[in-house]
């Protein structure tokens, strides 16, 4: 029997290469959540939480589209949690440069939320989800893992910090860092999984592919045959 397809609800390249890395093929469906706006309307969660409200959110967007029938969907989003504060994206250099400068030396916790919605069973009258609808609305049970590990920056001086935020790339990725890019050479630690720092933990979505009666593996094993 064939794996069922895998939607990925993120447009992220890294997420894509890390599926891709563990022999995972899959669609990218990219949804139109206003981030913001999500974790706005819970303020009492705690950054953990809002990174899995806000893969929840994704992928729940992606699996009411008529494209996804069929399919599992998966929603991931990051946040980085330090000083007890969570943040996101900085999306503009001042934010990322004032960021950086706060967490030079020091360290936080890079949270990942990961949110798996089964499609297969898509179209079903009246069948129930965990979210109050119902399939006729689109929108399958699903179910979700939280992802986190802990991140020690060295100390960055000021030019450091602005020929980083020059490149661009902290612009858009959760804490104003990443791991696998030129902000790896800030890093002095990572305590955890790293690919929850990366974007998307590879355990994590086994064992949510694992509770749907998927395995991973079915995927090499497909690979193989062909």
């Amino acid at each position: 029997m064939s794996p069922p397809e895998l939607i990925l609800a993120s447009k992220s390249p890294a997420r894509t290469k890390l599926l891709e890395e563990a022999g995972v093929p899959h669609r990218i469906l990219v949804s139109d959540i206003d981030e913001d706006a999500v974790a706005a309307a819970h303020p009492e969660a705690s950054p953990g939480e809002t990174a899995l409200l806000l893969a929840r959110a994704k992928a729940e967007a992606v699996a009411a589209l008529p494209g996804s029938a069929g399919a599992l969907v998966l929603g991931c989003d990051s946040v980085f949690e330090f000083g007890g504060l969570a943040l996101g994206k900085p999306y503009t250099p001042e934010v990322a440069r004032e960021r950086l400068a706060e967490m030079s030396g020091r360290a936080g916790i890079l949270h990942t939320g990961h949110w798996l919605v089964d499609r297969r069973g898509a179209g079903s009258p009246g069948q129930p989800a965990d979210n109050g609808q119902s399939a006729d609305d689109g929108v399958a049970p699903g179910a979700g893992r939280l992802a986190s590990a802990g991140v020690e920056f060295t100390p960055m001086s000021s030019e450091e910090i602005a020929a980083y935020v020059a490149t661009g790339e902290p612009l858009h990725c959760a804490g104003s860092f990443t791991i696998d890019g030129l902000g790896g050479a800030f890093l002095a630690r990572v305590d955890g999984d790293p690919h929850a720092v990366v974007g998307l933990s590879v355990s994590a979505l086994r064992a949510l592919l694992a509770d749907a009666g998927v395995r991973l593996t079915d995927w090499w094993a497909a690979a193989v045959v062909r």
